[in-house]
Formats: structure tokens, sequence, C-alpha cells
């Protein structure tokens, strides 16, 4: 049980670990415009590798994180299915570190924009593109656990933030005036959300089974 405990808090840590680090480098980090400039961009520079280190370390959070929801809800298809996309997201989030993106915007300073994406900028858009997806998908199986276990108001807080998620994503990659805004906005909401899920499944009375096979018996 305590092994479980353990890795359901690496989900509640990983969200506001991640947000405050970048929050942080938003306003330290010389050129670079929160406003305009996409996160992503923080990993290029000097001290790039900060951020880069940020991704990484969500990454590796996250996946244990989506242990430890393995370990705790099943037998249930919905929290089995919040387990693997979880998990999912974690290694796109590594992904997206350890392949950086192309420098646009005038940052780094000093740092000419590529004519075209290079292969590393590639691999970066598909794995931002994809964990975003696992993401709203791995928050909208934990509404559909919670429902299940009739705790509604998380569930709708689940499934809406899901499609508020996907709505900024696309709407942000779509429109270029605004897409630093919405991406990062879709990144708080989304981010946080199984942070905050991760806290609810700690605080319940019977979320964490005994043993890894056992089924969550009650809700409070």
């Amino acid at each position: 049980m305590q092994l479980t405990r353990m890795f359901l808090r690496c989900g509640a840590l990983a969200g506001p670990a991640f947000i405050g680090v970048v929050a942080v480098q938003d306003y330290t980090r010389a050129g670079f415009d929160p406003r305009t400039h996409m996160l992503s961009l923080l990993a290029l520079g000097d001290w790039g590798w900060i951020q880069v280190a940020n991704f990484v370390g969500a990454g590796i959070l996250n996946v244990l994180y989506a242990v430890g929801l393995w370990r705790s809800l099943r037998p249930s298809r919905a929290g089995t299915a919040a387990a693997i996309l979880i998990a999912a997201y974690g290694l796109g989030l590594m992904t997206v570190g350890v392949f950086t993106t192309d420098p646009a915007g005038g940052f780094p300073p000093g740092t000419v924009q590529p004519g075209g994406p290079s292969s590393h900028g590639i691999v970066h858009a598909l794995g931002a593109l994809f964990a975003f997806v696992f993401l709203a998908a791995a928050i909208a199986s934990l509404g559909a656990y919670f429902l299940a276990k009739h705790v509604r108001g998380w569930g709708a807080y689940c499934i809406a933030s899901a499609v508020v998620i996907m709505l900024l994503f696309f709407g942000g990659i779509s429109n270029a005036d605004w897409m630093a805004r919405l991406i990062r906005l879709a990144t708080l909401i989304g981010w946080l959300a199984p942070s905050l899920c991760a806290t609810k499944l700690l605080s319940w009375r019977g979320a964490v089974p005994e043993t890894s096979q056992a089924r969550v018996a009650t809700l409070a």
C-alpha cells in the first residue's frame, strides 16, 4: 500500500512542479516573452537544460504515477485505461524534452529561425501532439472512473477539462497570433488535472488497496 501511495504522490507532484519551473523561467530567461513564445522554446539556449530536465522529470513522474493508477484502479476498465494513457503521456513528455523544438520568434536571442523544421523539431511537434491527446484521453478516462463510482463532481470536472484542453490546443495551433497563450492555458489546465486527481485518490478511504490486485471498494 505504501508503495502505491508513493507512486500516486509522484502524480500529485508532477503538474505543480512542472508549472512552477516554467513560471520561474518565464520571467528570468532573457528575451523570453510568455505571451508570444511557446514554452518549449525554454529548452533552447545556455539555460535550456533546465526545461529539458523539466520535461523529462515530469515524464518520469507521470510514468510512476501510471504505475500507482494501475495498482489502485484495476480492474476498472476506465481506471486501467487512465493508467495506460498517463504512461503514454509521460513518455510523450520525455520525447519532447529529448527532441527539442526549433528556434522561433527571435528566441533564443541572436539565433535565426530556420527556413524549415529540423528532424528533431518534427519529432518534438509530433511528441507534443500525442502528449496532449493522450493527456486529454487519460483525464477523460479518470472522469469516467469517477462517474462510475458516483463521484459526479470530479467526473464532470475531468470530462470538462479534457474537452477544454483539446479545444485550446487545436485552437492554438490553428491561430498563430494566439498560439502561445492558448497552448499555455491548455498546459496549465491539463498538467494540473491529473495531479489534482492523484491528490483526491490519496485522500479517499479505501482508494489505495492493500494489494495491487484489490479493487477500490468504497469512495467517500
